[in-house]
C-alpha cells in the first residue's frame, strides 16, 4: 500500500488535470481525489459504536487518534462481503462548514492514481444510480473503465458525522 502512496506523492503536481486514487467495491470502480487522502492501511481491529447508522463499522484507533470507519459497500446499498488480503481502509479528511475531519473508508481494494482532466469528466446521471447523485462529482471514461468519482464531503452526511463525532468522544 505505501507503493500506491508514493505514486500518490509523485504524481500529484506538474501535470493538468486532477488526480484521483481509485478503489474497488463490487464490480464498481470509484475515484477520490488524492488532496484529501492522508494515507492507506491494512484492515485494523474496528470497535462498534451504539446506535450509530448501519454504515458506520466503527472507529479504529490508529496512532492514538480515533478515527470513525464508514463501509462504503454499507452506505451504497450493497451485498456486504468478508474481508479478504486486498481490503483496506481509505483515511481521508472531510471537510464540514468549520472544520477538517479524518474519517476512515472501509473498501475492497485500492486500484491506482489517474489523472482526470475536466474533459474527461461528465455528469453525475440523475436517475438510476444506487447512491443519492449529490455524492458523486462526475462519471470518467478511464482506460475503458468508467470510473465513479465520489464527492466524499458530500458521501458523509453532516449529521451522521456529528452523530458519530460525539459517540466516538466518550468510547
Amino acid at each position: 500500500m505505501s507503493a500506491v502512496l508514493n505514486q500518490i506523492k509523485s504524481q500529484t503536481s506538474g501535470t493538468k488535470g486532477t488526480k484521483f486514487l481509485t478503489f474497488k467495491l463490487a464490480d464498481h470502480s470509484y475515484g477520490v481525489n488524492v488532496l484529501q487522502i492522508r494515507e492507506i492501511i491494512r484492515v485494523m481491529d474496528i470497535t462498534p459504536l451504539p446506535q450509530m447508522p448501519e454504515y458506520v463499522r466503527g472507529v479504529i484507533n490508529l496512532r492514538g487518534r480515533v478515527i470513525p470507519v464508514v463501509d462504503l459497500r454499507v452506505k451504497f446499498s450493497m451485498d456486504v462481503r468478508e474481508p479478504d488480503e486486498r481490503t483496506c481502509i481509505i483515511v481521508v479528511q472531510v471537510t464540514t462548514k468549520d472544520r477538517v475531519v479524518p474519517m476512515g473508508l472501509f473498501v475492497d481494494a485500492v486500484e491506482e492514481v489517474v489523472n482526470i482532466t475536466d474533459e474527461d469528466l461528465e455528469p453525475a446521471p440523475e436517475f438510476g444510480s444506487h447512491m443519492d447523485s449529490s455524492c458523486i462529482q462526475g462519471l470518467a471514461k478511464v482506460k475503458g473503465v468508467v470510473k465513479t468519482i465520489l464527492d466524499i464531503d458530500q458521501v458523509i452526511i453532516l449529521d451522521a458525522l456529528e452523530k458519530i463525532e460525539s459517540v466516538a468522544s466518550v468510547a
